[in-house]
């Protein structure tokens, strides 16, 4: 099965919140009101480093109109907030780290006000030392920027004796890599609405993740128990884990508690920028050795990740790039040393891919050039250090053994695509402009899925035949545009035999519904499908055992359907039987909701390594690139994507993630970069921050799932919500070598560099005379 726009595939559906969302009508979370609702503002530093010497707020809570100004003061409980390490100030008391950093807060009776009430707060600041760059954050030089210094973490992994091996290497290839920190550039930036009703509780309507971490860090912060906050976090338009943090939500929480009334907030894109999380940059050296056969024998790496001001989850993204930088491959000695540092640039947190893509662009990039070495073809080079089934994973530690990484590969090599290397013609054919060049170049990975051993990973669903004869099912994970509820809805037709019409899907709502941990690393769709294996029988068990007291007819010869209770047939046509009750029916003569719980978690590895990785998705993909001479622009025309995931439960939210994962790698490898200098933003805004449009998708998308499992392998259908975007940006990178010979060490690409090296390349040959 070969998915493309085209309409190739099977099982399309109508999505269920898709005629909503193309047609406006869907109402976002930040698009709520209250009639009696205030308009909240957060003041921010100026300076990416400073103490406060003192901060004068009686101006500003004088401006009629406003109806309160907090600072760190105000705040009842801790004054940290963070998911993992919670370090970073809800309002600072004594330093500010970054230009996105919280001083006070206003609740006015609008914008306007608030702005002004914010311009009437005055701040004395005491200039400190800016610590822009990560490597010299590490020196003796820098400041200290926290307490415990400027390492917030270290990860290593070794084997063997890699500085002895390098000198059996009859190939040694030692490169830097560099990439960029992205934007997630949803469209809803943050915000929401935040109400302290009557019976004295919190509801926090805002985007969000992870709900119940952001019930408990509130619960922390204002100091009351985590029962008298409500959150609801559905729906969210996009997130890329830009909003698995808290991010507004403090603010509005504790000027609603203040003045007792509605505050509503909602960032400008420029607020957005410069107080929002942003991909790691990451500058990432390798040394890669084989033997004259192409053997690997040894593999060094030195990362250094600019996680900014504050932890968020700079550590486990650090964790998942040491483990990917060793990737599907097998050596005989490695050595990996990863530092997460503190600077004063804007927050790094979690992103699409989770350092992946940083990690994996180097690696491709070393077997490009390691093949080139040994005069070998760049994929033949992968498949003979490719791990096979049986092999353990990039840490050691046993994994979930599927014949994915053979599979992908065969796939992807037998591509029409990829028989297109080396005919460096135009666009078109061979009349096209001779300055227009094109190439195809091709990259592998094995990207993990969950939060990996040691970290706290609950699945959870719940389904319940309602009052009103609904199925309901209950989860707490979040749709934010990656077509979850088409995917659940999608489950619940296909394994259970319900129609849409006759299922209610609840989710976003921590009353509601169970902890099943974050709707993030690649997990959501693998947990509701494992929820729902368990649940099927008990659900069966339980209504069809009610239902059989009512008809009169023994449990086993019951079934769900389309509407309702059935009788199973016997015979050829099994589902031909006449419908024998509806749920509202069986509800109805029930009397009361009949509910089934599931609890467990992610399958992890049996290893000690945190972070390790049980589960993983693998994908091979291969691009066609245009390289303009001329101008140094790149331009993708063509993208194979092959992808080892297990059963395709929706074809379209299949090929939707795929596109729009390549889409966002699409920035990550030519044009996205949020340039900061001296801790200062230079790039402000989207008319400077360059993000791939449907202008730059022309070209065809092909996208082929591999669904094959070993028969033992009870696991289901892996994350495919990040596996599109990690792979894309060393493709890219092999394409523009095949097509103007030139190798690209820095994302994102720079036009410049391609085309001073085309101008070099032509005068070489004119001076030589060709």
């Amino acid at each position: 099965m070969l998915l493309n726009r085209k309409g190739s595939g099977a099982r399309w559906r109508v999505r269920p919140d898709g005629p909503d969302k193309v047609t406006g009508k869907l109402a976002y979370l930040t698009d709520m009101t209250n009639p009696d609702m205030l308009i909240g503002r957060v003041l921010r530093s100026p300076h990416p480093h400073a103490r406060i010497k003192a901060i004068r707020t009686d101006q500003a809570a004088a401006l009629d109109g406003v109806h309160a100004v907090i600072t760190h003061k105000d705040v009842p409980g801790l004054n940290r907030y963070g998911i993992a390490h919670p370090d970073q100030p809800v309002l600072c008391e004594e330093f500010v780290r970054y230009v996105g950093d919280a001083v006070a807060a206003v609740a006015a009776e609008s914008a306007e006000i608030a702005e002004q009430a914010l311009k009437l707060i005055e701040v004395d600041y005491e200039l400190l030392t800016i610590v822009d760059d990560a490597e010299f954050a590490l020196t003796g030089d820098a400041p200290q920027l926290h307490p415990q210094g400027n390492l917030l973490h270290r990860k290593t992994f070794s084997r063997g004796e890699v500085n002895a091996a390098f000198e059996q290497c009859a190939h040694v290839v030692e490169e830097t890599y560099y990439t960029p920190r992205q934007m997630h550039t949803y469209m809803e930036t943050e915000g929401g609405l935040f109400i302290f009703g009557e019976d004295g509780r919190l509801t926090v309507y805002a985007p969000t993740q992870h709900g119940f971490m952001d019930r408990m860090q509130l619960s922390r912060i204002l100091a009351i128990p985590q029962s008298e906050i409500r959150i609801v976090s559905s729906p969210i338009g996009g997130s890329f884990g830009g909003k698995d943090e808290l991010n507004v939500q403090p603010y509005g929480a504790l000027l609603a508690r203040v003045t007792n009334r509605p505050v509503k907030f909602h960032n400008s894109r420029w607020e957005s920028v410069r107080a929002g999380l942003k991909r790691h940059p990451m500058k990432i050296s390798m040394k890669t050795g084989v033997d004259g056969n192409g053997r690997l024998i040894a593999h060094q790496v030195r990362i250094i990740a600019d996680t900014g001001p504050y932890a968020t989850l700079g550590a486990e993204v650090l964790n998942f790039a040491v483990e990917h930088v060793i990737g599907p491959y097998r050596y005989e000695h490695v050595d990996v040393d990863g530092y997460s540092v503190f600077t004063n640039n804007g927050m790094s947190g979690e992103f699409r891919g989770f350092g992946g893509n940083q990690a994996i662009f180097a690696l491709e990039g070393q077997f490009d050039r390691l093949a080139e070495k040994l005069g070998m073809d760049p994929w033949e080079l992968r498949l003979l250090n490719m791990r096979k089934p049986d092999d353990p994973g990039p840490f050691d530690q046993p994994i979930a053994q599927t014949e994915g990484a053979k599979q992908v590969s065969a796939a992807m090599t037998a591509s029409s695509l990829w028989q297109e290397r080396g005919k460096h013609l135009g666009a078109e054919d061979e009349h096209a402009e001779p300055w227009i060049r094109t190439g195809v170049g091709a990259a592998f990975t094995m990207h993990g899925a969950g939060l990996g051993f040691g970290i706290p990973d609950p699945g959870a669903g719940k389904l319940v035949l309602a009052s009103d004869g609904k199925i309901e099912a209950v989860f707490s994970y979040e749709e934010f545009g990656q077509g979850l509820i088409a995917t659940l809805e999608q489950m619940l037709v296909e394994q259970f035999g319900f129609a849409s019409e006759d299922i209610r899907i609840v989710i976003g709502d921590s009353d509601a519904v169970m902890d099943g941990g974050s709707t993030t690393a690649s997990r959501a769709t693998s947990m509701m499908w494992k929820s729902l294996q368990n649940l099927r029988p008990l659900f069966e068990e339980a209504v069809l055992t009610k239902a059989s007291a009512i008809v009169e007819l023994p449990a086993g010869q019951l079934r769900f359907g389309e509407g309702g209770i059935y009788a199973i047939e016997q015979g050829s046509d099994a589902h031909a039987a006449e419908r024998l009750m509806t749920y509202r029916e069986l509800a109805v003569a029930i009397g009361e909701p009949v509910t089934c719980t599931t609890q467990f978690h992610f399958p992890t590895s049996t290893t000690d390594l945190v972070g390790a990785h049980f589960l993983y998705t693998y994908s091979a993909v291969a691009v066609k690139v245009e390289v303009n001479q001329l101008t140094g622009r790149i331009r993708v025309l063509h993208q194979y994507h092959a992808v080892a995931a297990g059963p395709v439960i929706n074809p379209q939210g299949f090929l939707g993630q795929i596109e729009g994962g390549s889409s966002m790698a699409l920035g990550f490898a030519l044009t996205e970069d949020a340039v900061m200098s001296e801790g200062q933003y230079v790039t402000k805004n989207l008319d400077t921050y360059l993000v791939p449009t449907i202008a730059e998708h022309r070209g065809t998308i092909d996208v082929h799932p591999i669904e094959d499992l070993p028969q033992e392998d009870n696991h289901g259908p892996r994350g495919i919500g990040e596996v599109g975007s990690v792979t894309l940006a060393p493709a890219i990178a092999a394409a523009i070598y095949d097509a103007v010979g030139i190798r690209v060490t820095k994302l994102p690409v720079d036009p410049e560099i391609l085309l001073a090296a085309s101008v070099d390349q032509l005068l070489e040959k004119a001076v030589s005379g060709e």
